[in-house]
């Protein structure tokens, strides 16, 4: 099959096109034909790209993306809840490869019906982000109806779906953005939009019950002082993972793929619940071009790779 993988450990511009072998699903796995996946270019630095649960070196080639929307081809188990030819999205095994492929094998549990009011290719930027925020507002900060969240990163890939969450769910939402990004913001849903660039946002805000920080390093400590007695904070930012600091390591979240989730999602999008914002699209040989200008940043959303046209 098709796909772009590495064959060495290195970084987006070691990427390859060519063929490799089609995986099989095992029982329990859907074989999905991949329509289009999205770039995440902190993922060649991540340690499931190279290493396996048990810490052994990773067989190449390795193929990156790990959310996707396509259609079922197959799957292992004749009691699948998914059946060939239904359009599905979702998120795959870290330590597996990825959907930068033609194929790509997924446990049915990381696995919903794609919204219908979605193309692939704005189905293949959600699983992620939604999830992360999702998980991170209700299951791990146990974010309620009427309390006040103060989301950094609003206008970021995760933020901009924490924020219509948070929302959605009926609390008060704080946020920090530049002021460029203060305008989409605020029409995501956002009561207050904090300029971070210009104004201290301890200095102005106090007694939050929930942070969601998708920023860390300074934004984060700084964030201890607007908690309430109680307050929740919870931080997805990849650097929390490595604190020698006790409250920052039982702050930090890792977004698990759970397809009864997804379809919640799914369903709130095609209710016109939360809105999808998708940044340019590459071709699959284009992949080197699509890392190169998601590191350039500046871009509202993710980037998709598209696998069929």
């Amino acid at each position: 099959m098709k796909a772009v993988y590495l064959d060495k450990k290195g970084g987006a511009d070691s990427l390859i096109s060519g063929e490799i072998q089609q995986p099989n699903p095992d029982a329990g796995q859907v074989l999905v034909k991949v329509h289009a996946t999205a770039i995440m270019p902190g993922e060649v630095r991540w340690i499931p790209t190279f290493q396996t649960r048990s810490g052994s070196p990773r067989p190449f080639p390795i193929v990156l993306g790990h959310e996707f929307s396509g259609v079922v081809e197959g799957n292992g188990s004749s009691s699948s809840m998914f059946s060939a030819g239904e359009e599905v999205f979702g998120v795959n095994d870290w330590f597996s490869n990825g959907a930068q492929a033609e194929y790509c094998v997924v446990e049915e549990s990381g696995l919903a019906h794609k919204p219908k009011s979605l193309t692939h290719a704005e189905a293949a930027v959600v699983p992620i982000s939604a999830l992360t925020a999702w998980q991170g507002l209700f299951d791990k900060a146990n974010l309620q109806r009427g309390q006040d969240v103060l989301i950094h990163g609003a206008a970021g890939s995760v933020g901009m779906f924490a924020v219509q969450l948070a929302l959605w769910r009926g609390a008060r939402v704080i946020a920090t953005a530049s002021s460029g990004s203060e305008e989409f913001v605020r029409a995501l849903g956002a009561d207050r939009v904090i300029d971070y660039r210009k104004t201290p946002f301890e200095d102005v805000i106090c007694d939050v019950d929930v942070v969601l920080d998708t920023v860390g390093g300074e934004t984060l400590e700084r964030s201890w002082k607007v908690l309430k007695p109680g307050g929740r904070i919870v931080t997805v930012a990849t650097g929390s993972e490595q604190s020698r600091e006790p409250r920052v390591r039982d702050a930090f979240m890792i977004v698990r793929a759970d397809g009864s989730q997804l379809a919640k999602i799914a369903w709130m999008i095609d209710a016109g619940e939360l809105r999808v914002f998708m940044g340019p699209t590459f071709d699959l040989a284009e992949a080197r071009e699509a890392y190169d200008r998601a590191a350039h940043g500046g871009i509202r959303g993710k980037i998709a790779l598209r696998i069929i046209e």
